[in-house]
């Protein structure tokens, strides 16, 4: 039996045990520049990822990346053990991206490329020319929603993480969460509708 089935009786969880993680995140905490070039390593495809979806841009995406790994070293302090680093970067992209947002209105690289990827069954140039055209409608339609319906879109719904996995990285209540997705939802079907998508 283990030592935290042993003591779960008695409400007592037994100290987690060191991981390569929790490890990490203590080399960050004492300032290891070693240790950022090894958190990039792990997680910048998965930041990367998350900041094409967001700001649309590859650019700016790239821009976005740099400076999340940038300010990790200042960052790392208000790091909640309960999370996951990784959780914690894309949070730190969130903050970052606001500012490129309001800069400029960013298009959505994912429904781009979505866009421009022939489909597998059929190489017909009228169904190309409907894809690309639907996804310029959503690229426009995802510009008009505020910045903080439009995080919880990309990572609800191209991300598909869950409600509480997003309240996490946007420090938000759940509920709030909830609340920003369905606004979204609505104002993007109005959108699409206003220009004879449904």
């Amino acid at each position: 039996m283990m030592v935290s089935e042993l003591l779960a009786p008695f409400g007592i969880r037994a100290p987690r045990r060191a991981t390569a993680e929790s490890t990490l995140v203590e080399r960050l905490r004492r300032g290891d520049r070693a240790a950022v070039g090894e958190a990039y390593d792990e997680h910048h495809v998965a930041v990367r990822a998350f900041a094409r979806r967001l700001v649309g841009e590859d650019a700016a995406a790239e821009d976005l990346v740099h400076e999340v790994f940038v300010t990790l070293p200042r960052a790392i302090q208000r790091f909640d053990a309960e999370a996951s680093l990784r959780t914690f970067l894309v949070s730190i992209a969130v903050n970052h991206a606001r500012h490129h947002l309001r800069a400029a209105s960013r298009r959505r690289g994912a429904i781009d490329r979505f866009a421009r990827e022939p489909e597998a069954t059929a190489a017909n140039p009228e169904q190309h020319a409907l894809r690309a055209s639907l996804a310029r409608a959503l690229n426009r339609a995802l510009d008009t929603l505020p910045l903080d319906q439009r995080v919880v879109f990309v990572l609800c719904e191209v991300e598909d993480r869950t409600s509480v996995e997003v309240a996490e990285i946007v420090g938000a209540p759940e509920g709030t969460v909830r609340t920003r997705l369905f606004h979204a939802r609505k104002k993007l079907r109005d959108e699409l509708e206003r220009e004879g998508i449904r």
